[in-house]
């Protein structure tokens, strides 16, 4: 696949922003991408003045890749639910409202002559990266939400990362789903990987922490301790309201299958972990309170990444290592 067109998908946040810029350094070390040369080309898509359309420009800029920004309107978006949900064969609504600009995006992409993109699916599930985990009560039932998410993947992430791209003739490949990455990932005590406010430790920690270079950084610092904002989010708040917003129109209640609680992409079992999420009507990460947003920021502050992260936490610089190697390995192209 090193010589055909390929890029990264590039939202901003902190999974495809790593996975970019790991394979951004593999290229210029290598020079093995005979067609487009040892650049990195990057895509993102978003509604005009989205979250995600920033950081990764700023990413881009960052790595100095060829980057590649796509727009896109609500009415577009919506234009388009028909044949998404036809590829994609499934009307779950988080799965749809995800696809939607990726199949947007994809599109375009296929228009370049781009044959293979890498995309970075499958952190959040190993890592318990999604605001809800804030809430888990401890280790055990932390590792099995995550062990849930993972087997639930190819029903959701996998997906949708598989159909949207592969509806226009784009394989996407997830290198954080390399089997051997899983293997050192899962191999991680949970309780590292929990949220512990009072360490600093926000979601994904673990994952963050090992790619924290002082020397030489892979990403500027704000962005790899970044919020999580689902992809359907950062690409436009915008989007998931005119998409209630047109689903309140068109369709009736009556008419639709019922689906089971959920908090952030949450499983059912994680809404044990907080009482008023049994009550939430918002499929977006917004409904996550207490975690989202404002909330997150005195997390952020009281990091210790900026001092000695692995001096204060004692997390082991061997499996900081190992994380890093075996990433770097899965991207390789």
């Amino acid at each position: 696949m090193t010589d055909v067109p390929f890029g990264v998908l590039l939202s901003g946040g902190l999974d495809s922003s790593l996975v970019a810029s790991v394979v951004s350094r593999h290229l210029a070390e290598a020079k093995v991408a005979k067609q487009w040369g040892n650049k990195l080309h990057t895509f993102c898509i978003g509604l005009k003045g989205s979250p995600d359309l920033k950081a990764a420009k700023e990413v881009a800029d960052y790595l100095g890749t060829v980057h590649h920004e796509l727009h896109f309107t609500v009415q577009e978006g919506i234009d388009a639910l028909e044949e998404v949900i036809y590829h994609i064969e499934t009307y779950d609504v988080t799965t749809i409202r995800a696809s939607t600009p990726m199949f947007l995006m994809s599109r375009k992409i296929k228009s370049l002559g781009v044959k293979m993109v890498l995309s970075g699916e499958g952190s959040d599930e190993i890592f318990g990266g999604y605001l809800y985990f804030h809430k888990a009560p401890n280790k055990k039932e932390f590792h099995e939400e995550t062990c849930r998410k993972i087997k639930a993947l190819h029903l959701y992430d996998c997906l949708r990362a598989n159909k949207a791209t592969s509806a226009w003739g784009v394989e996407a490949r997830v290198p954080f789903l390399d089997k051997n990455f899983i293997n050192v990932a899962m191999d991680i005590d949970p309780e590292w990987k929990m949220i512990r406010r009072d360490l600093g430790r926000i979601e994904k920690w673990v994952l963050r922490n090992a790619f924290d270079d002082e020397e030489k950084p892979y990403l500027p610092k704000h962005i790899l301790y970044r919020q999580k904002e689902q992809f359907s989010d950062g690409v436009g708040y915008s989007w998931i309201d005119g998409l209630k917003d047109h689903a309140n129109e068109h369709n009736a209640a009556r008419l639709t299958v019922p689906g089971g609680p959920s908090i952030a992409c949450s499983t059912a079992k994680a809404i044990e972990w907080d009482a008023a999420w049994s009550k939430n009507l918002d499929p977006s990460g917004r409904a996550a309170l207490g975690v989202h947003d404002a909330a997150y920021e005195d997390t952020v502050e009281k990091s210790p990444a900026s001092a000695n992260p692995v001096a204060d936490n004692g997390f082991s610089p061997a499996l900081g290592e190992s994380i890093i190697k075996t990433v770097a390995s899965a991207t390789a192209v």
